[in-house]
């Protein structure tokens, strides 16, 4: 008796991924974009794991990312008058 394949993590990964991008792309056109966040979470989870990246290194590029968005809102709020609102930062909680 033979039995399939089982296929490995990362090919299980992958098409969980693929899945979860659907998903995103059809809450997102049907204008359910709460949803769509949430799957977005769990596409970036997802993919972190395909990648093998830890929480301790996402956290280091969030707060890089952040410095530098708070280098470059600095010299903007020097060089315009206008307030444009902005992105809240990204945050990793855990």
């Amino acid at each position: 008796m033979e039995t399939d394949p089982v296929p490995n993590s990362d090919e299980q990964l992958v098409a969980v991924l693929v899945m979860l991008e659907e998903c995103r792309s059809a809450l997102a056109a049907s204008g359910n974009r709460d949803s769509a966040h949430l799957v977005s979470v769990a596409v970036l989870d997802v993919r972190m794991k395909l990648n093998r990246i830890g929480d301790a290194e996402l956290k280091l590029l969030c707060d890089a990312m952040a410095a530098k968005e708070l280098a470059g809102d600095d010299l903007q709020e020097a060089t315009s008058s206008q307030g444009l609102s902005r992105r809240p930062l990204l945050r990793v909680v855990k």
